[in-house]
């Protein structure tokens, strides 16, 4: 048994996350207790990195990260004992091509077609859409009900199979890239010139807790931005400062920023 779980969620302050980590704790006590394999749902990069600062602390297990993808975003951790050999487990994933006319769909139509059959997102990997076809990666526990069940993405009619895992392909990345002259590095500043917003709305935006910063959600305003950072804003999607430019005459700085189609 894990003595005082509290002590391993100290440090977080958001809700969902300490709902996560306690999730994260009992599968690490199933593992130690049972010697068996367990796997958490999918994870976000932020999710990840909790996950992995609690993981750390318990010297009798493995873990490892799969997403079924190089470079996949979202990702399971498969936790196990540690006597057992890394290349012995194997990831509860499965990947899924969907197929039809849907030029003009994109990745919130197909997430918005799947949770609308009551699945939980954190059952959802990455969604991979591509001209010919949309790939996503899924967990095993709801392969057949997807495969029975998904038949309409949008208003249009979709064909969904099981694919191989060497099937999957990255997309393409769709972007533009910005310059940009800015006040100030604070999250707000940084939002109306990316997003072409009044300064009123994005405040409102960041105060609706619809704002995430290398996957992390931020609520504050003055919240300062790097270069580097990735800005994701609900209903306007993404944006990432690729770099910062220097400081202008007027004392504004220079930035670029890459937003993603």
């Amino acid at each position: 048994m894990i003595e005082d779980k509290n002590k391993y969620i100290a440090n977080i302050k958001d809700k969902n996350q300490i709902l996560n980590a306690r999730k994260l704790l009992d599968k690490i006590e199933k593992v130690i207790k049972s010697y068996t394999v367990c796997s958490t749902d999918f994870l976000d990069p932020y999710e990840i990195r909790i996950s992995k600062s609690i993981l750390n602390r318990f010297p009798e297990i493995s873990y490892k990260e799969e997403g079924l993808i190089k470079n996949s975003e979202r990702k399971i951790i498969l936790i196990y004992p540690d006597y057992m050999s890394f290349e012995d487990v194997k990831a509860d994933l499965c990947p899924l091509s969907i197929r039809g006319r849907f030029e003009n769909l994109n990745h919130k139509d197909f997430l918005g077609a799947i949770m609308s059959l009551r699945i939980r997102r954190e059952k959802i990997g990455d969604i991979l859409i591509h001209k010919d076809e949309t790939q996503i990666i899924v967990k095993n526990d709801i392969k057949d009900y997807l495969l029975y069940n998904l038949k309409t993405v949008g208003k249009e009619k979709v064909y969904i199979e099981e694919i191989r895992q060497e099937d999957l392909k990255l997309p393409e990345e769709v972007y533009e890239d910005k310059k940009v002259s800015l006040s100030s590095l604070r999250l707000d500043v940084v939002m109306s010139n990316s997003y072409d917003l009044s300064r009123n709305e994005s405040l409102e935006i960041i105060k609706l807790n619809k704002v995430k910063v290398n996957w992390q959600p931020i609520s504050k305003s003055f919240f300062e931005v790097k270069e580097g950072d990735l800005i994701s804003v609900r209903g306007y999607g993404r944006s990432k400062v690729i770099s910062l430019d220097g400081i202008s005459r007027k004392n504004k700085f220079r930035a670029t920023v890459r937003i993603y189609k």
